[in-house]
């Protein structure tokens, strides 16, 4: 499996703490998004073998910038991912590791699943402001605890109802979001919390209101849609995927070439092939998504 820490200590996150380094990019302190959308990436380090070593010796004081027998090298191992131009990819996914803030996703180029095919990795922003998102139908089983789902429903006075949901939204809410309160006996658009999902009965809970806690069973052929979901754990391997970012295939780039992701928009396949024992795989150590 691909080590999310392992990646993520090869570049620099803008305005983190990091040890004084007179080859860092001086706009390091920026902000991680710009006024006008665009994403800072700061420094990425070819090898973090060398930068980390560099920066011991600096915090011993052993250099400090006039052996350029060490000088140099760091200077070389330094790369300004926002120096990178932007590009565009479609293709399909492999494969997903990690979250929302550094996580990553294999990915082949093409509008076919294709085994042989280089695998590219596309690094979501470690500040977690990459823009993702998913959309498409899934199933019912997709439908995990913690999740945001949205749908109509009536309940009675103890969140309960008999008849069976027919339609659930799987989607991403905004921060400040507030659910209006559930009215007993009205037909009302639900937006609550997944608590369980015991196959033909989804246990929710709403924070709002008097009538907090929702037991709603759904119908067998239940239709659920993925919504403009910003959510790593939805996407599978198969599905489609647009991607806009700066590609790196030199020293220290992942896989066939690291792709530093500012937007990746995904599709749900209608039918997600099953990658696992095709060649090819886990050409990058991401063996199947998490």
């Amino acid at each position: 499996m691909l080590s999310i820490s392992a990646a993520l200590g090869s570049f620099s996150v803008p305005a983190a703490a990091q040890p004084y380094n007179p080859y860092a990019d001086s706009q390091d302190s920026l902000p991680p998004v710009a006024a006008d959308g665009t994403l800072h990436w700061g420094a990425f380090y070819k090898s973090a073998a060398i930068q980390k070593s560099y920066e011991r010796l600096w915090s011993l004081g052993a250099c400090r910038g006039t052996n350029k027998a060490i000088t140099v090298p760091v200077e070389r191992n330094k790369l300004v991912i926002d120096n990178l131009p932007e590009e565009s990819f479609t293709g399909r996914v492999r494969a997903t590791t990690g979250t929302m803030a550094g996580g990553m996703i294999a990915f082949t180029e093409g509008p076919r699943v294709d085994p042989a095919a280089a695998v590219l990795i596309a690094q979501l922003h470690p500040a977690g402001v990459t823009h993702v998102q998913v959309g498409g139908r899934t199933s019912a089983a997709a439908i995990k605890p913690g999740m945001s789902v949205r749908l109509r429903a009536t309940v009675d006075g103890r969140g309960k109802t008999v008849e069976p949901v027919r339609t659930v939204d799987i989607v991403t809410l905004p921060t400040d979001f507030k659910p209006d309160p559930i009215r007993a006996n009205t037909l009302d658009t639900i937006v609550g919390t997944v608590m369980q999902n015991r196959g033909k009965m989804l246990l929710l809970k709403v924070d709002a209101g008097s009538i907090r806690r929702l037991s709603l069973p759904l119908a067998d052929d239940a239709a659920v849609m993925i919504v403009d979901a910003a959510q790593l754990d939805l996407i599978a391997p198969g599905d489609e995927v647009e991607i806009t970012g700066r590609r790196w295939s030199g020293e220290g780039g992942q896989g066939a070439g690291t792709v530093f992701s500012s937007r990746i928009v995904v599709n749900k396949a209608t039918t997600p092939p099953n990658l696992s024992a095709q060649p090819g795989a886990d050409a990058v150590g991401l063996k199947k998504p998490l």
